[in-house]
């Protein structure tokens, strides 16, 4: 699945065309994804004009000069076309401008689109219990011990819990955990300050520098431009199960399941 250094890759790829465009073509090739698209979609985008991209978590806003957001996850496939050569049966929903098509394209229809008033997108419930986004303001040393305050879970799955940091996922948790030196077992609760202290950076950074590269291009990821992201080969616990840690320090990757996931770290500097 797309992490949020893809959907914020996309979002930028997508905000240098489509930015201040006006929409003037709407298609839709099928009713649904995940679910089914909005019934007002192709009337609400045609002709509007958009004001601006963001990103929330894991999902990608389009925001329309008619009071209306568009919103879109990418579930475990989707990823937005530029000016596609050929069409595709994938190409589930098709957005044309004077200059650009933009299309959709979801093989497993893991996805959705959202059409929502703009005022109204904190309350909506995909939204409204998110925690403060990783590269935001909010996410503070403090923020964290607060959320963290007795927790008897692993400071691994408490990172994944949408309601403590909005849109991180399991690569860049492992990531920055190596990152602050801290062991993904230890209790949320028993985190100590001086490691909040590295891990908020830790997080930051990492996703940062994913951004950067324009994310990590597992399995069917790509950048709206067709491009593919090389974060992969930057990683330094995740996937690299029996290799030297990095850090030179003698330690060696390990792998264990956490909640139904993998989790990789250095046992002898994660502590």
């Amino acid at each position: 699945m797309p992490e949020l250094p893809e959907v914020e890759t996309t979002v930028r790829g997508l905000a240098r065309f489509l930015d201040g465009a006006r929409i003037e073509r709407v298609v839709l090739n099928r009713a649904d994804l995940r679910r089914p698209f909005p019934p007002d979609l192709v009337q609400m985008m045609t002709g509007a004009r958009v004001t601006g991209l963001s990103r929330r978590a894991k999902y990608g806003l389009i925001h329309l000069d008619r009071q209306h957001s568009v919103v879109f996850h990418l579930g475990m496939s989707g990823r937005w076309r530029i000016d596609p050569e050929t069409p595709d049966r994938h190409d589930h929903l098709v957005l044309e401008t004077a200059d650009h098509c933009f299309a959709l394209c979801d093989p497993r229809r893991f996805g959705s689109v959202d059409m929502l008033a703009s005022d109204a997108l904190d309350d909506w419930p995909q939204f409204a219990a998110l925690g403060p986004e990783p590269l935001g303001p909010g996410l503070t040393p403090a923020h964290l011990k607060a959320a963290l305050a007795g927790k008897t879970q692993s400071i691994k799955l408490c990172l994944l819990d949408q309601r403590i940091v909005a849109g991180l996922g399991n690569i860049y948790v492992c990531e920055a955990l190596w990152r602050a030196r801290i062991h993904p077992r230890k209790a949320g609760g028993k985190v100590t300050k001086p490691q909040l202290e590295r891990l908020v950076p830790a997080i930051r950074d990492v996703l940062e520098a994913s951004i950067r590269d324009g994310g990590s291009s597992l399995r069917d990821y790509a950048a709206p431009d067709g491009e593919l992201g090389y974060f992969a080969s930057s990683f330094d616990v995740y996937g690299r199960t029996g290799e030297a840690c990095r850090r030179g320090d003698g330690g060696t990757v390990s792998r264990i399941a956490q909640g139904g996931r993998s989790t990789w770290y250095c046992a002898k500097c994660q502590r």
